[in-house]
């Protein structure tokens, strides 16, 4: 099919626009509540601190290899493009296919569902658990309400990439607002105390198994910041505004996970921590009484509503470029020729996560097995910085990632540490991941075969 008159992606994200989309999209819920499950697992104040820079770091490794890698190739659909070139179509496509099959979708209805229960948490909507739909089926307000979320998102997104752009700028800085003021109430607490940064939880798993169970959650609320890669191809000057935007989003992030849990521990000792659900509304309730916890599910739910809109953004951008190749329907290749979005591809991507909202709470087995897929793409896709290095030496870099090889080697050799604890931890979900990859396989070859013909 001759695709060189069909129109293209729109160019409109200037760089403030995609430094919100890796702030907004990384800061969801996270933040608030893993502080809970990183403190069962090591047991101590001073390592969880130590776990936070690490999973920090760790984040920044990847952000700073990925910055090289997207303002070398700034195009649409991110990692499918570097597998693509450096390991063939199939490597590519099989990326592309687990992230807008099953992880995007699933990340969409984890956060849809997110802002329900969040909301459902005040009197006001305390009616969201009721149903609404009896027959053939059971359907409850609340899934009404993350469908409509979803399709609001989409909407948004569907009528201009500038629009979703700016809705993501303002709304990322009133989250950040929100956030560096719930830290300055925890500082203000006059019951807060330094001392509990000392403090330990006897219970703990410990050891290096509970130091990676806790590097595992923080990495959960760091991840996402690959997530602009994926619009490369709609950012204005995508060489200079791509690593900009990378490394100083997930530096913004890291500052206030660690402004977050510092306000947390001033207030709460290291057992209040551990036995509390919602650490963050806990310690805010104790300042503002129950004013601060209000404050803190305000911020949660509107944090998980500007995460979902760089999610929407960023997922549909994933079968684009693989469909334009002939690798994929080529309906997920069409770009409206007003609002020059995939505006199939995001109507798609709403149907997908629709289907998982429906099937009330089974979304959660369908993340769980994207969970061991994306890690392993993180480190495939960090690994090909090696391959076009060696292939490509002569390759205009507008940024090449500092400290190379050590800082993209580092990323890649803790991905597959992750991926390893991940795997033992929960083999069955991820051989079932394993298995969604494969499938992907016979579907690959059988767009091959149609592309030649």
């Amino acid at each position: 099919m001759n695709t060189s008159s069909r129109p293209e992606l729109a160019r409109d994200l200037g760089v403030s626009q995609a430094v919100a989309v890796v702030v907004g999209t990384v800061i969801g819920s996270g933040i608030f509540l893993v502080p809970t499950e990183m403190m069962q697992a090591v047991g101590s104040a001073k390592i969880v601190y130590i776990v936070w820079l690490v999973g920090g770091l760790l984040s920044f490794f990847g952000a700073l290899t990925y910055a090289e890698l997207g303002a070398m190739k700034p195009q649409a659909s991110g990692e499918y493009v570097y597998m693509r070139d450096a390991y063939g179509p199939l490597a590519g496509f099989l990326a592309s296919w687990t992230w807008f099959l099953i992880a995007k979708p699933a990340s969409i209805a984890t956060l849809t569902t997110g802002i329900v229960r969040v909301l459902g948490t005040f009197p006001a909507f305390a009616f969201l658990s009721n149903n609404a739909v009896h027959t053939p089926f059971t359907i409850n307000y609340g899934q009404l309400l993350a469908i409509a979320a979803t399709l609001l998102i989409t909407f948004l997104n569907y009528t201009g990439i500038k629009k979703a752009g700016e809705f993501q700028l303002i709304f990322t800085l009133l989250k950040v607002l929100i956030i560096l003021a719930i830290v300055a109430a925890g500082f203000s607490y006059s019951g807060g105390t330094w001392a509990n940064f000392a403090g330990s939880y006897a219970g703990a798993k410990g050891g290096i198994a509970g130091f990676m169970a806790a590097l595992v959650a923080a990495l959960w609320a760091y991840d996402g910041w690959n997530d602009l890669n994926m619009v490369a191809g709609e950012i204005r000057n995508p060489e200079r505004d791509i690593p900009i935007a990378l490394i100083a989003g997930v530096a913004i992030v890291g500052a206030l996970y660690v402004l977050v849990n510092a306000a947390v521990q001033y207030v709460l000792p290291a057992s209040a921590v551990a036995a509390s659900q919602r650490p963050a509304s806990d310690a805010m309730a104790l300042v503002l009484g129950p004013i601060g916890a209000g404050i803190v599910s305000a911020g949660m739910a509107l944090s998980m509503f500007v995460a979902l809109n760089g999610t929407i953004m960023s997922g549909a951008r994933l079968p684009f470029i693989m469909s334009r190749d002939g690798y994929f329907f080529s309906a997920l290749g069409d770009v409206h020729p007003r609002f020059r979005t995939p505006s199939t591809a995001l109507l798609v991507q709403a149907g997908l996560s629709i289907i998982l909202l429906l099937l009330r709470g089974s979304f959660r087995q369908f993340f769980s097995l994207a969970i061991f897929s994306e890690w392993l793409f993180y480190m495939l896709t960090a690994s090909t910085i090696f391959v076009f290095r060696r292939r490509d030496p002569n390759v205009p870099r507008p940024y090449r990632v500092w400290g190379y090889p050590v800082v993209p080697l580092l990323f890649v050799l803790a991905s597959g540490l992750l991926l390893y604890f991940t795997f033992v931890d929960n083999v069955r979900n991820s051989l079932l991941g394993c298995l969604v990859i494969l499938a992907g396989v016979p579907v690959f070859y059988a767009f091959a075969h149609r592309r030649t013909v």
